[in-house]
């Protein structure tokens, strides 16, 4: 495997992964909370995984790539154990198509950056050198030079604290990038990420569907280390199941390999038009579910709850409504994703599960027309009056859908800070009302429109 691409949404370009590497204490964190939240540069800091501060996507000349963090080498002893530092340079060789090497001009060169710079240019991947720590461009540290002596080229120097000469940093890096990668696939193909903690049953649920169907199209290794993409066909309708490692705590991630599940579940969700969010039944919806849910909510993808293990529980007539509305109230920012229970081991309701996901599918490609658009929006305004400040009033002008996957509007008014939260969550539920889009998230942009009355 050379590297790991992440599709674009919308695009048919594949995203870079860049990782950054280096010892503790050389300002990695420091370099990837700057370009993360620096607004010249980030293109979305996607809540969930990023609140743990692992991945953010960042943009670049028209570039954008994913970065993650790998995490500082901390060895248990005081003493730098190079078997950790090779596990941890291995991993960041393997997930990543350019390598950030940090290294701290104020240490100098180290044996551990001696250690490190010699697996990297066996693995033949790009790396790109970065002297952190040099304050002062105008009298650039000679200690930088020294680095020359790692054999992995020029050295560049930043500071990732004030920040300077970050822009050179970041045209070397996308300069590696293979500019020749496309990703083709099947237009009429529906992607279907399976989500989750370990052990609700991904695994088992796809070997189930696999195992019904008997129409596999082909089984191929997936862009991850541990991701197989499965293609079936359903009732004449071409799916690939892109299944993942589980998510676990954060605190409960302690091993490298972990972390970089959770890169791999990113890029599952960034790949798929629709998530299935997969909960054991004998457990109920944990905290843990309701941020692997966010994950997709907050990429814009199609979501369906799929309650896994139904066939473990003991049901009357009103286990399953109550168990609805506990996932109603668990998960009250994603109303709109609809949920089924199942189960793996038997396959029930498991083919009513695609016609869910189909649903969802023609949900998240329908288009409104502008006139009818407004026809439901006008009539909102009319039964909800629109909030106001200070004597001015918030006047909506007209709304237009821009895209689709999900599907967006831009709604253009007079004063955008009047557009209060929950004025626009009534327009939401009114737009679902008339047009349903279930299963799909809706994105809004708000535009000022000054002068029209």
């Amino acid at each position: 495997m050379v590297g790991c691409y992440i599709k674009y949404r919308g695009e048919n370009l594949m995203k870079p992964v860049v990782a950054i590497i280096g010892r503790p204490n050389v300002g990695k964190s420091t370099l990837f909370n700057r370009l993360a939240k620096s607004r010249i540069s980030i293109v979305d800091d996607t809540p969930g995984v990023t609140r743990d501060r692992i991945y953010a996507n960042v943009e670049w000349l028209n570039y954008e790539f994913t970065m993650i963090d790998t995490g500082g080498i901390e060895p248990e002893s005081t003493d730098v154990i190079l078997s950790q530092m090779r596990r941890q340079a291995e991993l960041a060789i393997e997930a990543a198509n350019v390598i950030v090497f940090l290294v701290d001009v104020k240490a100098g060169v180290t044996d551990a950056d001696y250690h490190v710079a010699n697996m990297l240019r066996k693995s033949k991947k790009p790396v790109v050198l970065v002297v952190n720590k040099v304050d002062n461009m105008d009298k650039q540290d000679f200690g930088v030079y020294e680095f020359y002596n790692l054999g992995l080229g020029e050295p560049i120097p930043i500071s990732a604290s004030q920040p300077l000469n970050l822009g050179d940093m970041l045209d070397e890096i996308v300069s590696h990038f293979d500019k020749s990668i496309v990703y083709e696939e099947d237009e009429d193909t529906i992607k279907v990420a399976i989500i989750g903690k370990p052990n609700v049953g991904k695994s088992s649920l796809v070997n189930k569907i696999v195992g019904e169907e008997r129409v596999i199209v082909s089984e191929i290794a997936g862009t991850t280390r541990d991701s197989v993409d499965t293609d079936v066909e359903i009732d004449g309708q071409k799916y690939t199941l892109i299944d993942t490692a589980g998510l676990r705590k954060r605190k409960k991630v302690n091993e490298d390999i972990e972390k970089y599940s959770v890169i791999r579940t990113v890029s599952a969700i960034e790949r798929s038009d629709i998530v299935l969010i997969m909960v054991d039944a004998q457990e109920g919806i944990t905290e843990q579910d309701t941020k692997i849910a966010g994950m997709a909510h907050d990429a814009g993808k199609g979501c369906l709850i799929v309650v896994n293990k139904w066939d473990a529980i003991e049901k009357d007539d009103k286990t399953m409504n109550k168990y609805m509305k506990d996932i109603s109230n668990d998960l009250a920012y994603m109303k709109y994703a609809p949920a089924i229970c199942v189960s793996a081991l038997t396959g029930q309701r498991v083919h009513k599960m695609f016609e869910l996901i189909y649903m969802i599918s023609q949900n998240q490609n329908l288009r409104v027309s502008t006139g009818v658009l407004n026809d439901v929006i006008y009539e909102a305004l009319a039964m909800n009056q629109p909030p106001s400040d200070k004597g001015k009033a918030l006047k909506v002008y007209y709304a237009t859908q821009v895209s689709v996957k999900p599907p967006t509007f831009i709604i253009f008014v007079n004063y955008k800070e009047l557009m209060h939260f929950s004025y626009l969550r009534y327009i939401e539920n009114q737009i679902r009302e008339a047009f349903g889009f279930k299963g799909t998230p809706i994105h809004f942009m708000i535009r000022e429109k000054k002068g029209k009355e």
